[in-house]
């Protein structure tokens, strides 16, 4: 930590200043709970983050953060979406690539958020299905996991295993499986 002496002779801590990050989710709970206990987790973690939860499409999620937040008041800002039906459904998540532009980043999870989860607890290369099918590989490592009642202990232990895996995945959303989730933990956390 860098010191100073004050005008009183005394040596003061002068911390780093905090790193801003918005992330906007596109659904509900898991995702605010995981990165709330990712950010307990790490007390010495240099970021404050602003949560938002807006379940809505990729696309309507990206304008909704262009639209309600000033993002030059953020040094980062992120959204967190899964592929799930949307690209099936009018290519949402492609649609929401070119109005994020440089200025938001989007960690997208191929088929869903729960794959980032299951890589904790394993590799998985082979194509998911869908969101069902990770949920059940899932509860083979945690019986009694409820995406409602996530707990960020099941997951603390796994976390560099599961960014080693998902960088070597990649973060192509047409790919299944990928997600780019440990881009934004690897963000979050990069003074840990």
């Amino acid at each position: 930590m860098l010191r100073h002496k004050s005008t009183l002779g005394r040596r003061e801590s002068i911390r780093p200043p905090r790193r801003a990050v918005l992330i906007v989710i596109g659904a509900d709970r898991t995702e605010t709970t995981y990165l709330k206990g990712l950010r307990t987790h790490f007390v010495r973690c240099t970021v404050t983050m602003k949560i938002v939860e807006k379940p809505a499409a990729p696309d309507q999620m990206v304008e909704y953060t262009r639209a309600a937040f000033a993002l030059g008041d953020f040094d980062e800002v992120w959204c967190v979406t899964d592929v799930d039906h949307y690209e099936r459904e009018g290519g949402k998540v492609t649609a929401a690539l070119a109005p994020a532009g440089d200025d938001i980043k989007l960690a997208i999870s191929n088929p869903c958020f729960e794959l980032w989860l299951l890589l904790h607890h394993e590799d998985c290369a082979a194509h998911c299905a869908d969101c069902r099918e990770v949920h059940t590989r899932l509860r083979k490592h945690l019986p009694q996991y409820d995406k409602t009642r996530l707990r960020f202990g099941d997951f603390a232990a796994g976390l560099d295993q599961a960014i080693r895996r998902a960088e070597k995945l990649g973060s192509d959303h047409t790919r299944n499986p990928s997600t780019g989730v440990w881009r934004l933990v690897d963000a979050v956390l990069e003074n840990r």
